[in-house]
């Protein structure tokens, strides 16, 4: 069914996936797309296993199955690691882009080598003349190159500022090639930087056909210089949604898409739900900010680190949430490899809430965080109390793992501050 329907589109599909960023990289092509006046089809939602693609197309097909305006229309699909071969196989992308590649969910993908041979797999399945989109910065997602005859896109960042010695664990120690360990000239988080193996000599490629630099970064957006384009404001903000940002420009370029609209897409991206939206709730402004693993729990921590140290900075109030839920990982000892420790110093109120509440209370007491003003595992009662500890006009920084924040919007949803998530604004 997804085949015969994906094959009314005459320009053809295109696909986002990787560990972190899938939902955001598809939001900011979107709205790129929509500035180039690109007729589109996108699981919008986030749904991103196959029957979420397949509720895409059957949502813009008629009672024959025929798509109106599919003569012109581009399918942009997110798609969950896992599912690329089944995604790659039924719908034969022009172009696939991975973000990166990450420890997540171990009891539902077990550890990243078991991915990185999903994403072989699905290559296998793939047009040979599809462009592959790829992170120069992940040596995991840089591998994928190797023995892929058709062409290549490369992103990455130029931003020695943001160098780190504590991003957090390591989940590409070692080179697939030769079992060499890899060295970094500069480091951004995670495994993520300018690697070089010293055993077989592979290396980050030097000059990624899409590179940001001179990043500013405020609680509001992101500002940004890329090659081409000049200077470029997005709002969203962190280092790894400049990151996404690279993904969707380079996907834009491979697709044709000018320079214009790439530049007015990205002013003109909206948060996905959950990732930076902004939620006002009598007079306070939530900010929620998903994770689902080490890794992403880490550059959002480091986000918080730099907005706390920025000139005009306050104590930052922060909400955490952990969920053990299948969607979420069963396992949460990944919590144990997040590096809280550094932004300590940096807060006023904290607040625990989720079915794990007190397991994240646990681990923030030995991050010495300040004692949390509540641990809650109701959403409704974790809400009230930051209503009750914090004033209209203050900023809660709300740290949600995947069903926590289904939970905590849905509140918020109870209560009229925001709508639900998959009806179109």
């Amino acid at each position: 069914m997804v085949a015969r329907l994906a094959g009314q589109l005459g320009g053809g599909c295109v696909l986002v996936t990787g560990t972190n960023g899938k939902t955001t990289t598809s939001r900011v092509l979107a709205s790129i797309l929509r500035e180039a006046r690109q007729p589109l089809l996108h699981n919008r939602e986030g749904s991103n296993l196959m029957r979420g693609i397949a509720s895409a197309l059957l949502s813009a097909a008629g009672p024959s199955g025929r798509i109106a305006g599919s003569e012109r229309m581009l399918g942009l699909f997110e798609t969950d690691e896992a599912t690329l071969p089944a995604a790659a196989r039924t719908l034969a992308p022009r172009a696939i882009a991975f973000t990166n590649l990450f420890r997540d969910q171990l009891d539902r993908y077990g550890e990243v080598d078991s991915v990185f041979e999903f994403w072989r797999r699905a290559l296998a399945g793939t047009p040979a003349s599809a462009t592959l989109v790829l992170n120069a910065d992940d040596p995991s997602v840089a591998e994928l190159a190797e023995g892929w005859s058709g062409p290549v896109e490369w992103f990455g960042l130029d931003a020695p500022e943001f160098a780190t010695t504590s991003g957090g664990a390591f989940d590409a120690r070692w080179c697939r090639e030769c079992g060499g360990t890899f060295e970094y000239d500069l480091r951004y988080f995670a495994h993520v930087g300018y690697w070089r193996c010293p055993g077989c000599g592979r290396a980050r490629v030097e000059r990624p056909a899409v590179v940001a630099r001179q990043i500013t970064l405020s609680v509001e957006s992101s500002m940004f210089v890329v090659d081409g384009l000049g200077a470029v404001t997005m709002p969203l903000t962190g280092l790894y949604n400049v990151s996404n940002a690279l993904a969707a420009i380079a996907m834009a370029r491979v697709l044709g898409i000018e320079d214009g609209p790439i530049v007015r897409g990205l002013a003109g991206v909206e948060a996905a739900f959950g990732r930076q939206e902004t939620v006002v709730v009598e007079g306070r402004k939530l900010r929620l900010m998903l994770v689902k693993n080490p890794a992403g729990a880490n550059q959002v921590l480091q986000l918080l680190g730099a907005l706390a140290r920025s000139a005009d900075s306050k104590p930052l109030h922060v909400a955490v949430l952990l969920n053990d839920r299948f969607a979420d990982g069963q396992d949460v000892s990944w919590t144990w490899d997040v590096d809280f420790e550094p932004l300590a110093q940096s807060l006023g109120r904290v607040w625990v809430g989720g079915t794990r509440a007190p397991d994240m209370a646990l681990r923030l007491k030995y991050a010495h965080w300040p004692a949390a003003a509540a641990v809650e595992e109701s959403p409704a009662t974790l809400l009230d109390a930051i209503l009750r500890d914090t004033s209209a006009g203050d900023d809660v920084f709300v740290v949600p793992t995947y069903t926590a924040l289904l939970d905590f919007r849905g509140e918020l949803a109870r209560r009229g501050a925001v709508g639900e998530f998959w009806v179109h604004e």
